[in-house]
């Protein structure tokens, strides 16, 4: 009889960890980054995650590759969008600024003053129609050691046309 019980014990708790993720302790009206911090990423179908949590609005919005072990991935929650650092874990959470055709969402490489940055930098661009490259109003770089996002000063830093996003109307 123990050895029943005990397995229906550890099979309710495989169901009960095959579907949680980083998104089940977050509710709308909450502080949504620290819901997040240190949840396990899931794996599954963007499609699944998103029914699963109708509640919160979720949306996949895209992701960058940041190395082999990092991941940016962007997701509208609650009506806001917020960039996770991930690797298997929630890492970092940012809040994202609005942004649109004219005020550009950035992910790439910079110059600050005139030198190449070596982070990935995630910005929101100032879209002057003929320069290139483009001053930013917000920025943030990614510390791949420690699996962060730090603000970087503005001044002096000038990004590409080539890391807009698609949405925002970049190539």
């Amino acid at each position: 009889m123990n050895k029943v019980v005990g397995s229906l014990i550890l099979l309710l708790l495989s169901f009960a960890t095959a579907y949680s993720d980083q998104f089940d302790k977050v509710r709308c009206g909450s502080d949504i980054p620290k819901a997040l911090m240190g949840q396990r990423a899931s794996n599954e179908r963007v499609v699944v995650i998103e029914d699963r949590h109708k509640a919160l609005g979720l949306k996949d919005l895209g992701a960058n590759e940041i190395s082999g072990r990092l991941s940016a991935v962007w997701w509208r929650i609650c009506g806001a969008e917020y960039v996770l650092l991930e690797d298997d874990h929630v890492r970092d959470v940012l809040p994202f600024p609005s942004h649109s055709r004219d005020a550009p969402a950035f992910t790439g490489t910079c110059q600050i003053n005139g030198k190449n940055v070596r982070d990935v930098i995630i910005a929101v661009l100032n879209n002057k129609a003929g320069n290139d490259p483009l001053t930013a109003s917000a920025a943030w770089k990614i510390d791949q050691q420690r699996a962060k996002f730090d603000k970087v000063a503005t001044e002096g830093l000038l990004c590409p046309r080539s890391g807009i996003s698609t949405a925002d109307g970049g190539k």
